[in-house]
């Protein structure tokens, strides 16, 4: 499905779209590979491994992931957690005190807190009860200034994937307007991923990580896919450095390994089984949402009540009680088998 091209362009921040990104040493030469001595950088010349600075365009990092995931390297952008990815692409789109945004709550806190931030103003359009888009009121919330639309699937802190039949009508329906779709949680859902709609949508970026599924949290490695026209405008406010050699290094290491993800991701949705069937025996958890990711939403006789009988059990979950639609709500992650078996015990003494 492919719908009319969008000028990317015109969404621009005139500032942006004139901008002239710096230009560092490691981005006028890019052969690092060949034997040759350095000296364009002003660096410490004497190798400890650290002292050169790393590729500022990650090359050998994305040609790994390219292949993973069947996707150019034109279309991937790294950042220093998706959290830089989803700042960058504020500051690119988003004019201060005259754009907007839409978000679907309850959802994702950086969203909003990054709107502030970029003094942008948020729009916050309610899930329905099944936690998916409120369609028409997404497109009455929609006006000349609304530039981005972001969408958590599966969603944080509900757990669930989001209709791709919903977002579909959406991005034909508002397709003067650029949807961010975040898929931080894909990997434990099994479904498709919206990478494979890249190609149809010009007007569509999806943010994925190496913290959750990879298990490279410390890392802080976030991941954007897009067609290349949104890359490269978001290439000029990048920061030239902004990933630094160890993380590229590692995260290559364990992406060629891939030793061990697989049975991770078996054993974690295996947990999430365990946990569940035994939370419906808990007496004082009343629902259990269904959940794509590695965490469950539960409600609750009282959540503040629980949250701090857990916490004297030296167990830590999240109290998302004050969330929209998440009254007297706790957010489980799921651990290791042990440590599932420790919260089922710690749940089974509070009263």
């Amino acid at each position: 499905m492919k719908t009319e091209k969008l000028d990317i362009n015109s969404l621009v921040r005139d500032n942006i779209a004139g901008l002239k990104p710096y230009s560092s040493a490691k981005s006028e030469f890019k052969d690092f590979k060949k034997d040759l001595i350095f000296l364009d950088a002003n660096e410490n010349p004497y190798d400890n491994g650290m002292n050169r600075y790393p590729d500022p365009d990650q090359t050998d990092l994305k040609e790994v992931l390219s292949k993973i995931k069947g996707i150019s390297t034109n279309n991937i952008l790294f950042g220093n957690g998706s959290d830089e990815i989803l700042d960058m692409i504020f500051r690119v789109f988003c004019e201060p005190k005259r754009d907007n945004i839409i978000i679907n709550v309850p959802t994702f806190g950086m969203y909003k807190v990054l709107a502030d931030v970029n003094d942008i103003k948020y729009k916050s359009v309610l899930l329905t009860d099944e936690f998916q888009l409120d369609k028409e009121s997404i497109i009455r919330q929609v006006d000349q200034n609304t530039k981005l639309i972001f969408i958590c699937s599966p969603n944080n802190p509900t757990g669930n994937l989001i209709k791709k039949e919903d977002i579909l009508n959406l991005l034909a329906k508002l397709n003067k307007v650029i949807f961010v779709i975040d898929e931080a949680y894909i990997d434990f859902s099994g479904a498709d991923s919206w990478l494979n709609e890249v190609n149809n949508f010009n007007n569509l970026i999806v943010t994925q990580t190496l913290s959750k599924a990879y298990g490279m949290a410390g890392l802080r490695l976030g991941i954007c896919y897009a067609q290349s026209e949104i890359i490269d405008v978001l290439k000029k406010i990048k920061m030239p450095y902004n990933v630094n050699v160890l993380s590229q290094k590692k995260a290559i290491f364990e992406l060629v390994k891939d030793i061990g993800l697989k049975e991770e991701l078996e054993q974690i949705i295996a947990n999430k089984e365990i946990l569940k069937n035994e939370l419906l025996s808990i007496p004082f958890v009343q629902k259990i949402y269904p959940s794509d990711s590695n965490f469950l939403l539960a409600k609750v006789d009282d959540a503040d009540k629980r949250y701090q009988q857990l916490l004297q059990e030296q167990i830590v979950v999240r109290n998302r009680t004050s969330e929209p639609l998440c009254e007297n709500c706790l957010r489980f992650t799921i651990g290791t088998k042990e440590e599932t078996k420790e919260l089922i015990k710690a749940l089974k003494t509070i009263n």
